[in-house]
């Protein structure tokens, strides 16, 4: 038998509203000053629309469209506009209240910050997080940082291919004026006719001048075309700036886990010899040189490496050594190195001489 009072409904936990004594006019009153004191807790001096509400200063409510907002903003921005006014107490007040109605709607018409504001309204207890979110939303930048760092890609990039590119020419030029390279891209000119053609005579004949810079540009390509030439002043690729370089991170990536899990099972699993690439890799490893400085190395010293072996860490560890002992004694026997160390031990670093060679 169910008690006086009690409700099977609220047995299954749903509530109902149970007749009683009205409630006190006093206990409402203090209800909706309660409620107004949360409200006024939720606004914090410097954020937003300060200790006023932005819906108030725009006089629409919390469930306005932003249809209604901007019609709002748009009535009072005309009617307190400052140039309605003439200078004095009232235009002053005018251009505060003006002021207001901006900052209210430049914080009503943005959706994401009238989200952060609802909730500052709604949660007036989490200070930190409100001023967490208003400043990280007036600091952020006014540019899409992906432009940004686009941007500075490509210029980096743009900056790595003409280094490269006037290296590149750098060196062509110097090999132009060597005199063992000059005399095989001249040779390989005549060969091909080249030079003959730059000294044709008739009513096209041209000065002496014009005929010996046509030279200069034959023997030029020819040097071009012909030498190989490795290390930091090869000819640049467009594939080596960081722009591609970026994009193919994947398939670099990729290919380089592939190789590495290649080179576990062959030759660590199965344990096969190692061949002439393999080898070369080690030794650029163990000399811990990047890739374009062993490039860069003459195919008679690359040899000269495989020949010793270096590929093995001891064979290794033994031609450093030598290298080392070889230069010591290189600068022992050098008589520049000789008064630098006399110079050191007599005079020390603390006096500016000059030492004749």
């Amino acid at each position: 038998m169910a008690d006086p009072g009690k409700v099977e409904g609220a047995q299954r936990g749903v509530p109902l509203l149970l007749p009683g004594p009205p409630m006190s006019p006093l206990l409402l009153v203090g209800l909706g000053l309660l409620m107004l004191a949360g409200q006024a807790a939720a606004l914090i001096e410097g954020l937003y629309c300060g200790r006023q509400v932005c819906y108030d200063v725009l006089g629409v409510s919390r469930d306005a469209s932003k249809a209604d907002i901007a019609r709002a903003y748009r009535q009072l921005a005309r009617k307190y506009h400052p140039d309605r006014y003439r200078p004095g107490e009232q235009s002053e007040e005018a251009s505060e209240k003006f002021i207001q109605v901006a900052t209210a709607y430049e914080t009503l018409k943005d959706e994401d910050t009238r989200k952060d504001y609802d909730y500052m309204l709604d949660h007036p207890e989490e200070h930190y997080r409100h001023y967490y979110h208003y400043y990280s939303r007036r600091l952020a930048p006014k540019v899409d940082v992906r432009l940004v760092i686009l941007v500075t890609v490509c210029a980096i990039s743009l900056f790595q291919f003409y280094s490269w590119w006037s290296s590149y020419n750098d060196a062509i030029n110097y090999l132009a004026t060597v005199p063992k390279y000059r005399i095989q891209a001249a040779e390989i000119a005549r060969q091909q006719g080249l030079l003959n053609k730059a000294k044709e005579k008739g009513k096209s004949r041209r000065s002496k001048e014009e005929i010996r810079q046509e030279e200069e540009e034959i023997i030029r390509d020819i040097i071009k075309n012909k030498i190989d030439i490795k290390g930091g002043y090869q000819k640049p690729q467009i594939y080596d700036i960081l722009f591609f370089q970026i994009i193919l991170f994947p398939y670099y990536l990729f290919k380089y886990i592939s190789w590495y899990v290649w080179w576990i099972y062959t030759f660590n699993i199965k344990r096969e010899e190692y061949g002439e690439t393999e080898k070369l890799y080690l030794i650029r490893k163990n000399m811990k040189m990047s890739e374009a400085q062993f490039d860069g190395l003459e195919d008679h010293r690359k040899q000269k490496f495989l020949e010793q072996q270096l590929w093995i860490r001891e064979n290794f560890e033994v031609y450093r050594q030598e290298q080392e002992e070889e230069m010591k004694q290189k600068l022992a026997s050098d008589p520049r190195w000789k008064r630098y160390r006399r110079w050191m031990k007599n005079e020390g670093p603390g006096r500016l001489t000059f030492v004749d060679d």
